[in-house]
């Protein structure tokens, strides 16, 4: 090996980005002068793309593997160059790193409510959050739409103009669902692929890729979680008069289980009078609507040999009126051994009809 071919092995470069940030998406590697040794060595990691960019323009992009910057390995960049067969000087060029890996667990959430009409409470307030994930699909395209120059951009330079495009498509979504408050929980995931679909389109004009969309709570008001707090206890606690008797039996107990404050037993016992009026007023209440209805007596008409009925006196009289009771139709009621004659018994005597007797003298 001659001195030249030393120096030269000397001079030799190995261009690589090893990442140990969770949040990089692209690095500029750097370079005094962005000069770059010919045959210098290129190592693209898996889930890493490397764009060579000359004098503003994009010149190569290469995928995963190792490569000898060569010539015949820079065939955009030669031809910008307009190198002669054979060269061997030093080149200079901008390299990015992309990482091409899932970036995951990037939040989301309203900094406003959002205003919505329900089917059961109106015009209602909502805030919602959760998480979604992004990779960078189109390094080209990420490189001139995003990041411009930056030598080093992280997820939080995009995720501000991100979460405002996800709660505009989100806000959407959820206004046109008219799914009811009390039923979004259970559609969460179909909310999450709603978005997703809507939003996918639009994110990949920066050459990134939306690969998934949580949504992790959607929540009221505190004022208004706290008044459906109390209507929900309401329905479980039922009969409130129940409810409050319960109470009040239970703050009896406790004052008497502690005997020796003054103020427990004024408590009790202000609770025990509550109890009794309330008992009290219970009894009046029951005695206020009088005395009870006076029983009716019920009679049962054989027809054939089959029994019908109960019937009530005025029933009986339509039935005799209208000639389908008789004198000799057998009956009973309450109080009789056997099934007797209607003209027999006392009280259905008047329903029918009798002949008078002749007027005197006649």
């Amino acid at each position: 090996m001659g001195l030249w071919d030393k120096l030269l092995g000397e001079l030799v470069d190995v261009i690589e980005w090893t990442d140990d940030s969770n949040d990089t998406l692209v690095y500029r590697f750097e370079r005094y002068g962005n000069e770059i040794k010919y045959g210098a060595m290129l190592t693209v990691r898996e889930s890493q793309a490397a764009v060579f960019v000359n004098e503003g323009q994009i010149a190569d992009v290469f995928e995963p593997g190792m490569y000898k910057l060569e010539t015949n390995n820079l065939p955009i960049l030669s031809s910008l160059q307009s190198w002669p067969h054979g060269f061997e000087s030093p080149f200079k060029a901008e390299v990015y790193f992309f990482s091409l890996r899932r970036f995951v667990d990037l939040k989301w959430g309203t900094r406003n409510p959002i205003m919505l009409r329900d089917a059961d409470y109106g015009a209602v307030r909502l805030r919602a959050f959760g998480t979604y994930a992004i990779r960078i699909s189109d390094p080209e395209v990420f490189l001139k739409e995003i990041v411009g120059t930056d030598g080093h951009f992280t997820t939080g330079e995009i995720t501000n103009q991100l979460r405002n495009l996800i709660m505009s498509r989100f806000s959407n979504v959820l206004g046109r669902s008219r799914i009811p408050v009390l039923d979004l929980a259970g559609n969460y995931d179909q909310l999450g692929e709603f978005v997703l679909e809507r939003i996918a389109p639009e994110i990949a004009e920066y050459g990134l890729e939306l690969t998934r969309f949580l949504v992790e709570n959607i929540s009221l008001p505190p004022e208004v979680e706290a008044a459906l707090d109390k209507r929900t206890s309401m329905g479980i606690v039922g009969n409130l008069r129940d409810y409050m008797q319960y109470q009040s039996a239970e703050a009896m107990e406790k004052a008497a289980d502690n005997p020796g404050g003054g103020a427990a037993d004024g408590i009790g016992m202000g609770m025990g009078f509550a109890m009794a009026q309330q008992m009290a007023g219970d009894m009046r209440n029951k005695g206020a609507g009088g005395p009870p209805p006076i029983p009716t007596q019920a009679y049962y008409v054989a027809v054939g040999q089959q029994q019908t009925g109960p019937f009530t006196l005025p029933e009986l009289s339509r039935m005799a009126t209208e000639g389908k009771l008789t004198g000799a139709t057998l009956v009973w009621t309450d109080g009789l051994p056997d099934w007797r004659p209607a003209g027999e018994l006392p009280s259905l005597q008047g329903l029918f009809k009798t002949t008078p007797p002749p007027i005197p003298g006649s």
